[in-house]
């Protein structure tokens, strides 16, 4: 399995799920934030990409302070996070590694 910059795919990817789990969970299974995210909506983003070619990105939307500004969430405190990926498989895998 790779995560993040070892990630050599990402087009194709789309909103498969949601997951709920804390920034530091996810912190704590997968490294930190990829570095390379959406500046306005969206706040951290995870990139993974297993062996036999499925990928998938881990990522909030909208609710952090890039796209609401003082009144949004801070990274750190965000629990609802958004599943793309280019398979449903991914799903049950990113819960696999998370929960």
């Amino acid at each position: 399995m790779k995560i993040n910059s070892e990630v050599t795919k990402l087009i194709g990817t789309g909103l498969v799920g949601y997951i709920t789990c804390t920034y530091a969970d996810i912190v704590k299974a997968l490294g930190e934030p990829s570095g390379t995210h959406d500046d306005y909506k969206s706040d951290a983003e995870w990139y993974i990409e297993w062996d036999d070619g499925v990928f998938a990105t881990i990522y909030n939307y909208k609710d952090g302070i890039n796209y609401n500004g003082k009144d949004g969430t801070p990274t750190e405190d965000i629990t609802d996070w958004h599943i793309g990926g280019n398979d449903s498989v991914v799903i049950e895998r990113i819960k696999a590694l998370l929960l």
